[in-house]
């Protein structure tokens, strides 16, 4: 129930939405302020060319994320987009401008649309490398991949993670 880290911007930021969940109705406030207090890594990332895509027939909707903001130079034409993040990389800021979009804040945000309408609250994968470990390896059935240096039919492949042929 309170933000990971030190940060005091968002410390401040989860003071501002806790007031706004206790005050309003509004679904919207709850879900901010219980992503604010996520740890970073539970605040993963989103590339403009996903926003971009998630945003596609919603332009007039202001996209909101609770983590960073990445450029993604495989975007060749830059969408009109209105975004409210935590952090905004430097390229995908710049590129967000010269599209003819705008950046704003959580703070802002609040004020502006306080209930959150006319808002399309968005969440990156969380989906990393690591967690494909997460499991027994080696186990008949499992699909939890093992810490191996070798990947050939010999090196943990063998009788009990295959069939015979």
């Amino acid at each position: 129930t309170a933000a990971k880290g030190t940060d005091v911007y968002l410390q401040l930021l989860v003071k501002l939405y806790r007031f706004l969940a206790r005050r309003t109705d509004a679904q919207f406030n709850k879900v901010v302020l219980r992503r604010l207090f996520m740890s970073k890594v539970n605040k993963a990332p989103m590339s403009i060319s996903r926003m971009a895509r998630l945003a596609r027939g919603k332009e007039d909707k202001m996209i909101v994320l609770v983590g960073t903001v990445t450029d993604d130079a495989r975007l060749p034409k830059m969408p009109k987009l209105k975004v409210c993040a935590l952090k905004v990389t430097a390229p995908a800021r710049a590129r967000i401008l010269k599209a003819g979009g705008e950046v704003i804040t959580f703070d802002q945000l609040a004020l502006r649309y306080p209930t959150g309408t006319n808002t399309l609250l968005v969440r990156a994968s969380r989906m990393r490398t690591t967690c494909k470990h997460w499991g027994a390896a080696g186990v008949p059935n499992s699909s939890a991949r093992p810490y191996i240096s070798h990947k050939g039919r010999n090196h943990e492949k063998a009788r009990g993670r295959r069939n015979n042929k």
